[in-house]
């Protein structure tokens, strides 16, 4: 009976079972129609960042200068700011392409180097000292940041802490930037012969230049233990023929206060001298501190060097096989000291706690920036930048660097 009862219940339950199981059906078609739905059309929040999407950090260094018509209009600071170097002032001085300069903007290949907000920058460095150290070079790129700051913060001291050339400090934020004009880093003077002789004497030296390779210039010795954040640079003076002269009068290249022996050159004397700088500022610099490594700015001189009639009157920006003609090295032409310098300072700085600042290759393009005959020398200054001008793009590099360090967003 129980047996026929359960089959009599099955039997009677046969026909809600099938509409049961049609009704499921339904329901799943609509549940996986609505899911289908959901994620085809599902777009994220928030814009995915290139930077994050890349399966390499974004290199903001490798990319193309784009003409923006519209970049003068907003200037970040213009010919008035009083910090600028008069052969600098291109705009005052009426080089014909000054205001073409700062309509080029430059554009990573596959993310954006944006325009650093100063007043942003001056407070979230609040309390903080920032020292430029090097040749006239690292003037230039001090002077684009002093210009920028100072239009948004007037209320300015200027001073020389650290024996920096210059100095100044933006009292509402406390927040310093110094110069310390320094063209080796390491010290160095005239040498003469000792009445008394001596190694370099007996080898017929008759005049020259003494490099002492572990030993820093007085004028930034102290400003690794002064400055949070210091920037470095050196190259342009290191194959300076004028000044030091291989023949008339050379570089002689001293260690532990002794010649080194056998003499030797140049570019052996700077791979010393970068070695021994590093070291000291590793150990000299801070708790905490930020140090940065900058790369060769180069000239670009057309025609001969700066004293054998070379000129760069180019207005636009070089194509790329224009800048592989200029700079390869393979070509030794005269602008060539500006990648054999970045291979030393690459060699020197590996395994380093610097942070390189790569400004050499997005620099190359640019031959039209440069003072040129507005300069107001008696040959075109091909080596030293409009301001305004490139190196505002420097300086937002640099605060990108500082705000990824300190991990701002």
């Amino acid at each position: 009976m129980a047996l026929r009862h359960n089959n009599h219940h099955s039997t009677t339950s046969k026909k809600p079972h099938k509409h049961t199981k049609t009704q499921l059906l339904f329901i799943s078609l609509l549940i996986l129609t609505a899911l289908f739905l959901t994620f085809s059309l599902y777009k994220p929040s928030h814009p995915q960042n290139p930077t994050q999407i890349a399966s390499q950090p974004c290199d903001l260094t490798d990319g193309r200068w784009v003409f923006d018509q519209t970049a003068h209009n907003s200037p970040r600071y213009d010919h008035t700011c009083k910090e600028i170097y008069k052969g600098w002032n291109c705009m005052l001085n009426n080089k014909s392409n000054a205001f073409d300069v700062v309509n080029w903007k430059w554009v990573p290949k596959s993310c954006n180097l944006l325009q650093f907000d100063p007043l942003d920058f001056l407070q979230r460095f609040r309390d903080t000292s920032i020292g430029f150290i090097g040749d006239s070079l690292n003037r230039n790129m001090f002077v684009s940041l002093f210009c920028t700051l100072r239009r948004v913060s007037s209320d300015v001291k200027k001073w020389r802490p650290a024996e920096a050339d210059r100095a100044f400090t933006f009292l509402q934020y406390n927040l310093t930037i110094a110069y310390h004009r320094t063209n080796l880093l390491a010290r160095y003077g005239r040498w003469s012969p000792n009445a008394n002789g001596g190694l370099l004497e007996s080898l017929g030296y008759k005049d020259g230049y003494r490099v002492d390779v572990d030993v820093p210039d007085s004028k930034w010795a102290e400003a690794p233990s002064f400055h949070d954040v210091v920037i470095l640079n050196t190259g342009h003076w290191w194959w300076a023929p004028k000044k030091f002269d291989p023949v008339k009068s050379p570089m002689l290249f001293y260690k532990d206060g002794m010649p080194i022996n056998p003499p030797t050159t140049p570019d052996v004397g700077l791979d010393l001298v970068l070695e021994h700088m590093i070291s000291f500022v590793d150990r000299k610099m801070r708790p905490g501190g930020i140090k940065i490594f900058r790369t060769q700015s180069p000239r670009h001189f057309e025609g001969g060097d700066w004293d054998q009639g070379g000129s760069c009157p180019r207005i636009k920006p070089l194509l790329p096989e224009e800048v592989e003609q200029l700079f390869s090295v393979e070509n030794n032409r005269t602008n060539v000291e500006t990648r054999l310098i970045n291979h030393h300072l690459e060699k020197a700085l590996k395994g380093s706690s610097f942070h390189i600042m790569n400004i050499t290759h997005m620099s190359e393009f640019r031959a039209d920036a440069h003072p040129a005959k507005a300069g107001g020398k008696k040959h075109d200054d091909c080596m030293h930048w409009c301001l305004p001008g490139i190196t505002d793009t420097w300086n937002d590099l640099f605060i990108t660097y500082l705000y990824n360090v300190k991990g701002y967003h």
